[in-house]
């Protein structure tokens, strides 16, 4: 990889890895339903005006039921999983658990689409639940009824990932990634306007400048531009290299924890994210690359 793309999947990975402090910093002050509501509307407001800018269009009109699909299974049904989440987890933890995302995805792929599992990914599956394990086991945070459910529904949201990363293979082959970014965030956004009408918060003398920033970090930087820099990242280097990601973004979710949160990171959310990750890099099958390819995945 070439130094820009190495600096583009870092600039990414810190990007997606501080989602995780805007929304907590956010949801708890607004709720769930309005944080989330503002990252997919201003994220997709922001891509449509770059689309404009290109003289493209996002094909509304003939796949609008698809965009409506994606926009739940990847977008409104996780972000919301974690944004209620975040009410009792912190970054740190949100981010980790975050990573789990290629594990279930393994699973989604082996009951849906009947592909078979070699038995490294069923080593790097089980690795994965053992990681979890390890991580709420030793965590910082209390384990009161609410902190499991919040660690449930985080959980939820990687499943719907898999889920997303399934139907968006089989409906999207063809389709422009950032018109499929768009369709996904006007889903999102449509599905999600009526609950978060029903949703408002109450009052707003808690909403402070740094709330709003972090809404608006949320949907420019961590959705919008995000977006960008990972379609840039796949015509230039590839999907394989750009998953790799997926290692970054607990890294980077911890560190912005700790520097502007105090965020606490013990022995045991270390160890479990250590474990985690060792179990996405069984899944992934990256270094079982031919050597006439140099091992670099394409």
């Amino acid at each position: 990889m070439k130094i820009k793309d190495i600096t583009a999947l870092f600039a990414l990975a810190a990007l997606w890895g501080a989602s995780f402090l805007f929304i907590r910093i956010a949801s708890p002050v607004l709720g769930p339903f309005l944080t989330i509501q503002g990252r997919v509307t201003l994220a997709v407001l922001a891509l449509l005006l770059y689309l404009t800018l290109l003289g493209n269009s996002a094909g509304f009109r003939q796949r609008w039921k698809q965009y409506l699909m994606i926009g739940a299974l990847n977008a409104a049904i996780p972000f919301m999983l974690i944004a209620a989440a975040a009410l009792y987890l912190n970054a740190s933890m949100s981010a980790i658990l975050n990573s789990l995302t290629p594990l279930f995805t393994a699973l989604v792929v082996w009951v849906w689409m009947k592909e078979k599992l070699s038995l490294r990914k069923w080593m790097g599956i089980l690795t994965g639940i053992i990681g979890v394990m390890v991580l709420v086991g030793w965590s910082p945070i209390p384990f009161t009824p609410e902190v499991m459910m919040a660690i449930g529904l985080s959980i939820l949201s990687t499943i719907s990932y898999g889920f997303a990363g399934v139907y968006a293979k089989k409906t999207f082959a063809g389709v422009p990634p950032l018109s499929l970014a768009i369709g996904q965030q006007a889903g999102a956004a449509l599905l999600l306007f009526p609950f978060t009408l029903g949703y408002l918060p109450s009052s707003t003398e808690h909403v402070t400048g740094v709330v709003v920033f972090s809404v608006l970090g949320l949907a420019l930087f961590c959705t919008a531009i995000a977006y960008l820099l990972y379609f840039y990242l796949i015509e230039s280097v590839g999907p394989t290299k750009t998953l790799s990601v997926t290692f970054l973004i607990p890294l980077f979710g911890m560190i912005w924890g700790v520097i502007f949160l105090k965020e606490e990171i013990t022995a045991g959310m270390v160890g479990g994210l250590i474990i985690i990750l060792s179990s996405i890099f069984l899944i992934s099958d990256l270094p079982f690359k031919s050597s006439a390819n140099k091992r670099a995945a394409a």
